[in-house]
């Protein structure tokens, strides 16, 4: 009788969740084509997710420990449910398996009832809050309906009655389980996370690797849109990994932006992408709102625009320029969504079709056409900071080791004096270093965050063809933002270099005692990470190695590493100035005075800028080079004996 009755279930709930699978694929494929490596995907996907994803989720014990239990158990228990009840093969070895599997579930189970006695605010709630009990109906009623068959209990124990109760339980685990993870709710994310990491659109992720920068725009394709307007815009794998987020709520919990009270929440932002592609509104999402903006007021669908020009479409246009593009969620997201690729793609539409880009944008970016830097000077004053200094000139030299990358930090005065000290560091170690002086322009990095794509690629485009006639080695800069872009965003418009951050290139020269320094005799010091050189690229030890060859006491700021609270600085925030109940920079000058440390080592002029604008009491700040250059031994006393000078084995 059981029997019957749970091939029926099984046999009912996998057909219709195929019908859900296909009706989500349908979904998906909305989107705009995407290159995958179909088959390697696949065969990926289960180291990518017991490894690279577990990597992540291991930062939480008590949610990794959870998801072991609960998910490995469940993928073990529905296979084997298939085959013994679902085919009926009546074995009981596979039978005592399936019950170990189903109790491992069980007790998983019971830690996801445990975190959803009282949640912290960021996990969702409303469907959520059944997912304990649909858990622990399907793994409790797989081992009930299995002990008969184990041999554990008689065959027709409890007649009818029984069977229908328990194959009841089992119906309302099948619900959950197998309907859920393809017709939507919460188990919605085991199919569509699976599928996501097979088809990710950045598969270098995987496997230790690294992958940050932005995608070009084929701008001379008149028939691909201009960024994303409307979720079809979105490449399919796009769509497919807003379709995996869990709303575990962790990017929620690291936005800077979120926390300053500003109109984003990353974690809706995803939510609001998915109503988009299956059409609707978010008065069904369950989590934290936009800060300021009540829930229920935004739909859309697949073919209609995301910021409506009349209305209120799916977002409004101030969420998405509240971001800094940190990637603070893009590091904590247990699914490995890419927040930021999102919401730069929806800044390119904004900017370049719609042509409404708020704040000083339109300045920036008008500026940046016409002078070749944001602020609008001269290009013929970048160089008058080094008038005094005698720096060597590419065009003049011809070829050097290294070539400085000056930055926009040439036009202002606070970190000209960066500039000055990463000079007298290269001096004293003896470096072979040459500049472009007035031929170099601005990277393109803000130009590309505020969503113009084309000022961006211009003006890459003529730095590439500038650097193509100078004889270097490698590329060093003190501005994390020219590092990031330089070195991972210019490849793909044919600019493949070397590029190191000073405090890389800093950190190898006294590794090497190619500079003699004096003691540190000041008090303990914290270092701030800035986004473009942690979790950008990596990053975090060779800043901090340069503090302790100085013989610093660095001590470390509560969110530090790839925790790092953003300085408020990156992705054109400064210039739209969307306004929240904090300021960014406010909450991170806090974290900074809770060290007790009186001075902040920075590693960006952007971080210099935005910290040293916090009203005061504050600690110092001062950039790495700058406490470097303040501990050189002056020339004339003794030095150590030459060392060999480092190689850098590039060309370009």
């Amino acid at each position: 009788m059981l029997d019957q009755l749970l091939t029926v279930l099984i046999i009912a709930a996998l057909a219709l969740a195929i019908i859900g699978a296909a009706r989500r694929v349908f979904l998906w494929r909305r989107g705009r084509p995407s290159q995958v490596a179909f088959f390697r995907g696949l065969i990926s996907m289960p180291r990518r997710y017991l490894v690279d994803l577990h990597h992540i989720v291991g930062r939480d014990k008590y949610i990794s420990r959870t998801h072991v239990a609960t998910a490995g158990g469940f993928v073990v228990a529905a296979a084997l449910a298939i085959v013994v009840h679902g085919f009926g093969l009546d074995s009981a070895p596979l039978a005592w398996l399936l019950i170990a599997s189903a109790l491992c579930m069980f007790v998983g189970s019971l830690f996801v009832a445990k975190r959803r006695i009282d949640p912290p605010d960021r996990l969702s709630r409303g469907p959520w809050m059944r997912l304990p009990k649909s858990l622990m109906a399907f793994s409790l009623g797989i081992f009930l309906v299995t002990l008969p068959t184990a041999g554990v209990v008689p065959a027709d124990i409890g007649g009818w009655a029984l069977a229908a109760a328990l194959s009841g339980v089992v119906a309302l685990g099948l619900g959950e389980m197998f309907l859920g993870m393809t017709w939507g709710g919460p188990m919605k994310h085991a199919f569509a996370g699976a599928l996501h990491l097979a088809f990710h659109r950045r598969p270098e992720r995987f496997g230790g690797g690294r992958s940050t920068g932005l995608k070009a725009l084929d701008l001379g394709d008149r028939e691909a849109p201009l960024g994303a307007g409307k979720p079809e815009d979105f490449t399919w794998n796009q769509l497919l990994g807003f379709d995996a987020c869990v709303q575990c709520g962790r990017c929620e919990a690291v936005c800077p932006a979120f926390a300053a009270g500003q109109p984003l929440n990353p974690k809706k932002l995803i939510q609001d992408m998915v109503v988009g592609m299956a059409g609707g509104t978010d008065a069904s999402y369950h989590g934290s709102p936009y800060p300021g903006k009540p829930v229920g007021e935004h739909s859309g669908a697949h073919d209609q625009p995301i910021v409506a020009r009349q209305g209120k479409g799916l977002v409004d246009p101030e969420t998405l320029w509240s971001c800094t593009t940190c990637r603070a969620c893009v590091e904590e997201c247990p699914m490995m969504i890419e927040h930021v690729d999102a919401i730069v793609d929806m800044r390119r539409h904004i900017t370049l079709e719609l042509g409404v880009t708020p704040g000083k944008g339109v300045e920036v970016i008008e500026n940046l056409i016409a002078t070749d830097n944001p602020g609008g000077f001269s290009p013929d004053s970048r160089m008058h900071w080094a008038a005094d200094l005698n720096l060597p000139l590419m065009s003049e030299q011809g070829s050097a080791d290294i070539l400085l990358w000056i930055g926009d930090g040439a036009f202002d005065q606070r970190n000209q004096r960066t500039l000055r000290a990463l000079v007298q560091i290269l001096r004293a170690a003896d470096v072979d270093f040459a500049v472009l002086g007035n031929d170099e322009r601005d990277s393109g990095d803000l130009a590309r965050r505020l969503g113009d794509e084309a000022t961006f690629q211009s003006l890459a485009k003529r730095n590439i063809a500038t650097l193509a006639t100078a004889g270097f080695r490698s590329i060093v800069t003190c501005d994390p933002h020219s590092f990031h872009v330089l070195k991972n965003e210019y490849p793909e418009l044919g600019g493949d270099y070397t590029v190191y951050h000073h405090s890389t290139f800093i950190a190898d020269l006294m590794a090497n005692s190619r500079l003699q320094v004096s003691p540190w005799k000041g008090n303990r010091v914290t270092y701030h990470d800035p986004c473009y050189l942690g979790r950008y690229n990596g990053e975090y030890e060779a800043p901090r190695n340069v503090l302790k060859a100085l013989g610093m006491e660095v001590v470390e700021m509560q969110r530090s590493g790839y925790k790092s609270r953003c300085c408020g600085g990156g992705g054109a925030a400064p210039v739209i100035d969307i306004p929240g109940k904090r300021r960014i920079p406010d909450m991170r000058m806090e974290d900074i005075r809770e060290t007790g440390a009186e001075l902040v080592a920075v590693g960006c002029p952007q971080c210099t800028a935005m910290l040293e604008g916090v009203v005061e009491p504050s600690p110092q700040v001062r950039d790495i080079a700058e406490l470097v250059a303040a501990n050189l031994v002056q020339p004339g006393r003794e030095k150590p004996a030459a060392s060999p000078r480092p190689t850098v084995e590039v060309t370009h």
